[in-house]
């Protein structure tokens, strides 16, 4: 999953990007709103942890826009503002769900596990396709029952195409997952797509390319 966290104090955005990185998740850290306003109208992210005390732009005033233009990501509102005043005016602009600073880490990760869980309308962590399964808690897989030992960015791949299997998802949505900001070559995407194909070879699964547009997982009899 892909992950955008808006938030001005260095120290606490490392730090929970840190704490996500374990779960398997893609965090692109922005530390000023005018960067996020345009990151949010670009999208593709799906989850969004906000910062309210923002220093050039409020918090609120990025939720109002994102909600105005009928953008259902989830919303996470980190902040240190506690009043009830406060948490009754995000979540009627919007807010999915509030957590006060300071927090603990393992409250953390359970909010953004819940939160992705109701947005893809999953009722646990598990995704799975014919013997191919994937523990979205643990960032791990199994295929007929052995450990698919994979590499971060190859569990991100699988991870996106097992959420939406038989379904396309497109060439932008994945590489928004699987790279974030980061600058990549034009054929990086592909490289990844050969070698997760290569590892279902065999199992009944197979990864379709729909030229042009993008990929989809699905199962196939030989």
């Amino acid at each position: 999953m892909r992950l955008l966290l808006v938030e001005d104090d260095p120290m606490l955005a490392r730090a929970t990007a840190r704490a996500l990185a374990p779960l398997g998740h893609i965090t692109d850290v922005l530390m000023r709103g005018h960067d996020a306003r345009h990151a949010l109208q670009e999208g593709g992210f799906d989850l969004v942890l906000l910062d309210l005390g923002l220093p050039d732009v409020e918090g609120l005033e990025l939720l109002r826009e994102l909600r105005s233009r009928g953008d259902n990501t989830p919303v996470l509102i980190l902040t240190a503002r506690d009043s009830v005043d406060d948490r009754v005016r995000g979540l009627d602009l919007g807010a999915d769900d509030y957590l006060a600073k300071p927090f603990q880490i393992a409250e953390l990760e359970a909010r953004v596990r819940a939160l992705l869980r109701r947005s893809q309308q999953r009722t646990s962590d598990a995704l799975c396709l014919g013997t191919l399964h994937f523990n979205i808690r643990t960032v791990s897989a199994t295929l007929d029952g052995a450990a698919l030992e994979l590499p971060r960015r190859e569990l991100h791949l699988l991870e996106s195409l097992l959420s939406q299997a038989g379904q396309l998802v497109t060439r932008e949505t994945l590489e928004a997952r699987l790279f974030g900001f980061d600058a990549v070559g034009p054929n990086a995407l592909d490289v990844y797509v050969s070698r997760l194909r290569k590892r279902l070879e065999g199992h009944g699964l197979r990864i379709r390319t729909v030229r042009g547009l993008g990929y989809l997982l699905e199962e196939f009899t030989p």
